[in-house]
C-alpha cells in the first residue's frame, strides 16, 4: 500500500501533488497537536496519605478524573458539615452510598486507562477511599438505620439512640477523606483546592453595587 501511495504521488504533479502534500501535511499537524495535548505540561505531584507516600505523573487524562473526583466529593456531605440538630441522616448516607457508586464505576469499566508505567494512578487513590473509608462506614450504617426506621416509622430519626453516635463518625470520616479530596484537587491541578472544602463564614447577603443613572457614584445595595 506504501508502495503504491508513493508511486501515486509520484505520478501527480503540478496542483494535485500541491493538494495531496497539503493533506497530508494537515494531517501531520493535526496528530502532532493532539500527541501534544495529551503530553504537555506532565508534572508530578507527591502526596503523604496516613504514611504512605504516592507520586503522580499527571497528564490530561488524570487531570481530568481527578477533576471529576475532586468536584464529587466536594459538593456532598462527603466534606460538608452536617450541623448538629440540623440535617437528614438518611440523606446523607445516600448521598455517600452515591459518591460510592460515582468512584467505583470508573474502576469497573472498559475504558478506565490501564495503570501508569511511572507513579500511581488517580484510580488507585480511589480504590482506598473506596475501601477503607466509604465501605466500612456504609456497611455499619445503613443497616443499623434501616432497621431503626423500619422498627419505627412513626418516628423521626431524631429519637434515634444512634443518632449522636453517627454524627459523631461522620465528622471522623469526612476529616479522614478530607486529605484524599484535596490531593484530588492537586493532581487536577486546581489552585488552592482546600478553599473549597472551608466552612462558609459568612453570615449576610452580599453587598451589591448598583450603577447610578445620573453620573454619580454608585452605592451599595442591601
Amino acid at each position: 500500500m506504501i508502495g503504491i501511495a508513493t508511486y501515486s504521488i509520484s505520478q501527480t504533479g503540478g496542483q494535485q501533488l500541491s493538494i495531496i502534500v497539503g493533506c497530508l501535511t494537515g494531517v501531520a499537524a493535526a496528530l502532532g497537536l493532539e500527541l501534544y495535548r495529551r503530553t504537555a505540561q506532565l508534572t508530578e505531584v507527591r502526596l503523604v496519605l496516613f504514611g504512605n507516600e504516592m507520586s503522580f505523573i499527571t497528564k490530561t487524562d488524570m487531570r481530568q478524573a481527578a477533576q471529576r473526583m475532586f468536584f464529587q466529593a466536594a459538593t456532598r456531605v462527603a466534606t460538608r458539615p452536617l450541623e448538629e440538630g440540623s440535617g437528614n441522616l438518611r440523606e446523607a448516607l445516600t448521598s455517600l452510598n452515591t459518591l460510592f457508586d460515582l468512584y467505583r464505576d470508573p474502576l469497573e469499566g472498559h475504558t478506565t486507562p490501564p495503570p501508569p508505567a511511572k507513579g500511581d494512578s488517580v484510580y488507585e487513590l480511589a480504590l482506598d477511599v473506596l475501601n477503607f473509608e466509604l465501605a466500612p462506614f456504609l456497611a455499619k450504617w445503613h443497616p443499623s438505620l434501616q432497621r431503626f426506621e423500619e422498627s419505627h416509622p412513626d418516628k423521626d430519626e431524631s429519637e434515634w439512640l444512634e443518632n449522636t453516635a453517627f454524627r459523631t463518625e461522620l465528622r471522623q470520616l469526612q476529616e479522614r477523606l478530607r486529605p484524599y479530596v484535596i490531593g484530588l484537587g492537586e493532581i487536577a491541578g486546581i489552585r488552592d483546592p482546600e478553599r473549597h472544602l472551608r466552612p462558609s463564614g459568612r453570615s449576610t447577603q452580599p453587598r451589591l453595587t448598583v450603577p447610578q443613572q445620573d453620573g454619580t457614584r454608585p452605592g451599595p445595595r442591601e
